[in-house]
């Protein structure tokens, strides 16, 4: 097995929770490197410090497997593992769930939703991908799936060397399955649909929309399949309109709505910031949701996405009615919870409103976060109510 060597000091992160090891701190290799199999990592002094997946092409060197030495990492390794996250989502007792959440279930690299009896997979670093059918094996055997679809089309993938793919790995099934959500019906797409066929981290912020919208006038914007959208529904809105410019968003959206019996949905397939800077919102709604995709997935754009979460924030602040409510989100890593906080301060004041902050969220409880790995806590959510 190769040994890695970090420089002076590098391995305190390691040892206090952070999984990933990059390539500048690491000293110097004893053995043959061997991209995607583990490897030992060891301090400058030589004391032993971990296993991990080891990748000499990737930024992030390693990704810390185990602290424990005498842990093998075999087959029996992963299932344990696996399990573990499994049991939390099953006390959960959601159908519609992520299962597996990479590093912050102590598996790197590895992505697993479920969505009914289907799951879906996403292999992003080279060492999980090289044991995928280990992996696939063991899902099998620990849900009883009927059939497991890979969504490893993601360009992170191409920084371990390896290709954006997607397709069957077990069973051939209809990829568009419908689930159940706070007792909504939706049909998923594992094939076409965003990331690995829906957004599951938002699940309990959908359901949270039952205290602001009865008898409301709702805008549901970047709606997507129209998760918030339904949920406003359900809850009682007055009216909804859902906005997306994707067609075929709108389309799903529509069969939604339609699959759950609701006729007070509108779609307007536009760009959001073209219909928030339009006239036909001043005044019109009680509630406005903003959950926009990442404008930021790198450090180096962070002040130009700043500048578009604040365009869209100052037009629903400056034009949503009095005594109204802003659910506004982020799902960018760079845009901090404080940056967030104070771009929303900065749109208030621009658009001359006094706003009361009434709640903070994050991603639902299938999707956690280690204490020192900041960046999977990547979901922010503020409830804000306008005079």
């Amino acid at each position: 097995m190769l040994k890695v060597f970090l420089n002076k000091e590098e391995e305190k992160n390691v040892l206090n929770g952070f999984p990933w090891v990059y390539n500048n701190e690491v000293n110097h290799f004893e053995g043959t490197i061997e991209n995607g199999k583990v490897c030992s990592v060891y301090s400058f002094e030589s004391i032993f410090i971990g296993y991990g997946f080891f990748n000499i092409d990737s930024k992030i060197m390693i990704r810390i497997l185990t602290l424990n030495e005498d842990e093998q990492i075999d087959k029996a390794f992963f299932k344990k593992r696996i399990a573990y996250a499994i049991d939390h989502r099953r006390k959960l007792g959601w159908k519609a769930t992520r299962l597996v959440f990479s590093e912050a279930d102590f598996l790197p690299g590895l992505v697993v939703d479920q969505y009914g009896d289907y799951l879906s997979v996403q292999f992003m670093c080279l060492g999980m991908d090289l044991i995928k059918q280990d992996i696939v094996d063991i899902l099998v055997e620990l849900t009883n799936c009927k059939g497991i679809y890979e969504r490893s089309d993601m360009p992170v993938r191409e920084k371990e060397g390896l290709k954006q793919i997607k397709g069957f790995l077990y069973q051939t099934f209809n990829p568009r399955v419908e689930v159940e959500e706070n007792g909504i019906r939706f049909i998923v797409d594992l094939e076409n649909g965003q990331k690995t066929g829906y957004f599951l981290d938002q699940k309990l912020n959908r359901d949270i929309v039952k205290f602001y919208v009865k008898d409301q006038v709702v805008l549901d914007c970047f709606s997507n399949v129209g998760g918030f959208a339904l949920h406003a529904c359900k809850y009682g809105a007055k009216h909804v309109d859902a906005c997306d410019i994707s067609k075929k968003a709108c389309d799903d959206i529509l069969f939604n709505a339609k699959l759950n019996g609701y006729k007070n949905l509108n779609v307007i397939c536009t760009d959001v910031f073209d219909y928030l800077r339009s006239n036909q919102i001043q005044n019109k709604y009680d509630v406005i949701i903003l959950d926009p995709p990442a404008f930021t997935k790198d450090k180096t754009t962070v002040k130009k996405a700043y500048k578009g979460y604040k365009e869209i924030n100052l037009q629903a602040l400056k034009w949503i009615k009095s005594g109204g409510y802003l659910l506004t989100f982020s799902c960018s890593q760079h845009m901090t919870a404080n940056l967030f906080y104070e771009m929303i301060k900065d749109a208030a004041h621009d658009a001359h409103r006094k706003v009361q902050f009434l709640d903070f969220r994050i991603q639902a409880p299938d999707h956690p976060a280690l204490l020192d790995s900041q960046e999977q806590l990547y979901l922010k959510c503020l409830i804000l109510r306008v005079q």
